[in-house]
């Protein structure tokens, strides 16, 4: 898929989604990881927990994805390789689904790099400077990787993603490392053949 196919389909079918506020999205995940800071005791079982929430959500995503392509009457082809995937996710799936635009860098046969400018999760956000927790090792938005791990593993991809940097920790851009770390077998198992 060409990179203005990808960005073109991401915003037919951002257009086709049904819209929530995005203050509203913001302060709502805020509250969700206060909870987090109150029920976990360490800043390493937060990101955890936040990464198993995204999972959930993006073994969903997919097939959101293929639907809303299907009822656009888009043709959505086969990734032949990471960096098509990396295309697709990059500017189809995160203008799908949260309508900003994210770039790809340092793209290899087993990773990529996903810059994310804006970030709608950290809206209104900024990390206290105290000493009770260790607050610079918090991934605030590890919710996206678990997403990234949900989703691409419901397309036989099993990879490792790891937030590099976070304009939260002070950083100009949000960067989400993504490596492969397996393709898995395709279909479904024996257990689940037709006769």
């Amino acid at each position: 898929m060409s990179k203005s196919t990808a960005a073109t389909n991401g915003m037919a079918l951002w257009q086709k989604m049904p819209k929530a506020n995005a203050e509203l999205f913001a302060l709502t995940y805020g509250t969700l990881v206060t909870e987090l800071l109150r029920d976990y005791e360490t800043i390493a079982e937060i990101n955890e927990q936040l990464d198993k929430m995204g999972y959930s959500i993006g073994v969903r995503c997919v097939d959101e994805f293929l639907a809303k392509a299907d009822q656009a009457n888009m043709l959505i082809a086969k990734c032949n390789n990471l960096a098509e995937t990396a295309e697709v996710v990059a500017k189809t799936g995160f203008r799908m689904f949260l309508g900003i635009a994210v770039e790809i860098h340092a793209t290899s046969e087993s990773s990529f790099s996903l810059m994310m400018y804006e970030n709608p999760l950290a809206l209104f956000v900024e990390l206290p400077d105290t000493q009770d927790k260790n607050w610079k090792d918090l991934k605030y938005s590890n919710l996206y990787c678990g997403i990234l791990r949900g989703a691409l593993e419901q397309v036989n991809l099993r990879v490792e993603c790891k937030f590099v940097r976070d304009t939260l920790q002070g950083d100009d851009v949000n960067e989400i490392r993504v490596e492969l770390k397996e393709v898995l077998q395709e279909g479904a198992g024996d257990d689940y053949q037709e006769e």
